[in-house]
């Protein structure tokens, strides 16, 4: 069964995978409105132990912020994915921030699309909790977070379940 409870009876869904290795948190713990109430969708945070960040499936990079910060990809399973650096990292204008993938750029699961001197941005007094939200929730009936405390980069980290 793994990290993740039987849904009637068996484990299945379509996996989305950690980001990023570290400590993971329920979204509703974040400590920004937008995300705890599940405004952009459901999901989790990860804490994140360095500052690589990887594509969480096989997909297309859809947006990626010019400060770095954030990025979002459809994955070829139809999922919409929005991996979001830290809470209010925007104001940072990219600075700590390096961009390792463009839109419209096709990704393998465990591409390395952003990263982030987490240090450095800790220092800038910023919260470097990382929401992995799904954005298109609505079209599923569950979305089941991985029953961890911490992951590694490539772990499944959410089960969507149609």
């Amino acid at each position: 069964m793994g990290l993740f409870k039987k849904i009637w009876g068996k484990t299945e869904g379509i996996p989305v995978f950690a980001p990023c290795a570290g400590k993971v948190l329920a979204l509703q713990e974040v400590k920004d409105p937008t995300f705890s109430a599940e405004i952009l969708g459901q999901g989790v945070a990860i804490v994140p132990f360095d500052g690589k960040f990887y594509a969480p499936a096989d997909g297309m990079v859809t947006t990626v912020f010019p400060t770095g910060h954030a990025a979002a990809i459809k994955t070829s399973d139809g999922v919409e994915v929005l991996l979001h650096i830290g809470l209010d990292t925007v104001k940072l204008n990219g600075k700590h921030f390096t961009i390792r993938a463009e839109e419209g750029q096709q990704v393998k699961k465990g591409d390395l699309i952003l990263e982030a001197d987490l240090e450095a941005v800790r220092e800038a007094g910023y919260d470097t909790a990382t929401p992995i939200v799904i954005s298109n929730t609505e079209i599923y009936d569950k979305v089941e977070i991985a029953d961890a405390e911490e992951v590694a980069a490539g772990d499944v980290i959410l089960r969507l379940i149609k």
